[in-house]
This record gives structure tokens, sequence and C-alpha cells, in this order.
């Protein structure tokens, strides 16, 4: 008999525990940010990797484009424009013929650079960063 008074007085003396403590509720958000900011770092890493494809096959059909418009002309674009407008100084305005649509932007939002090398060209994005000349820069070369 004593016994069981003794063991009542136990379970009469612990408070009944209900919901969850302020501590508790602090580490589950901190855990659950920690997990968000890792999940956040990873997905701008497939952004990137996306935008430097789609820079690059941009960059590809830019260069047909420009290599169709050599063929035809028997000379460079002088810019990326000629390849949707005929330049007004062409010897032979019929022979031109419309490469594209439009010049697209790169995936960056920003113009595509175009510069003639002699009998060459060059198509860049300057990439993330927006500088030209840097490790970051996507060209057709």
């Amino acid at each position: 008999m004593k016994r069981n008074r003794l063991q009542r007085n136990r379970t009469q003396r612990r408070p009944l525990r209900r919901g969850f403590t302020l501590l508790e509720v602090l580490l589950v958000l901190i855990i659950l940010v920690v997990i968000a900011g890792f999940a956040i770092q990873n997905f701008s890493g497939i952004q990137d990797t996306a935008n430097k494809r789609a820079a690059t096959a941009q960059i590809s059909q830019l260069s047909s484009a420009v290599k169709t418009y050599q063929l035809l002309m028997q000379q460079l674009p002088p810019n990326l424009e000629a390849l949707v407008n005929a330049p007004a100084d062409l010897a032979n305005p019929g022979e031109w013929t419309k490469q594209l649509e439009k010049v697209p932007n790169d995936p960056w939002n920003r113009p595509y650079e175009y510069k003639l090398n002699g009998s060459s060209f060059e198509i860049r994005s300057v990439g993330p960063d927006g500088q030209s000349g840097t490790s970051d820069d996507i060209t057709n070369g």
C-alpha cells in the first residue's frame, strides 16, 4: 500500500508535457534553413550550367548563319544585324538572304560580341560576370 501511494505521488508531481518548447521549435527552424541553403546553392549551379550550354548552342547557331552569309555574299557580315537586315552598303542587295529572324541576346540578357579578324570571325558571350576577356567567356573558337 505504501508503494502505491509513493508511485501515485511521483506521477502526480510530474507536469504533463503538452506541445514543444521554444528551444525545440528554434532548433527545427535552424535545421530547415540549413537544408534550404544547401538546396538553393545546388540549384544555382544547375542554372549556371544550363545558361552556359544555352549560350554555346546560340553561338553555334550564329556561327552557322555567319558562314552561310559568307558563302552567299562572298564576304563576312560587318555585324550580326546583317544576318537580319540587309546592310545599306551592299554591292548586290538582291543576293542578300535573311539568315535569322532576330539576333538573340545571351542567356544573361546581354548582346553577343562579334569581331572580324581578317578572314575569320569571333562570336563571344561575356558570360555570367558580364566582363569581356575573363575565364567565363564563351566563344565560337
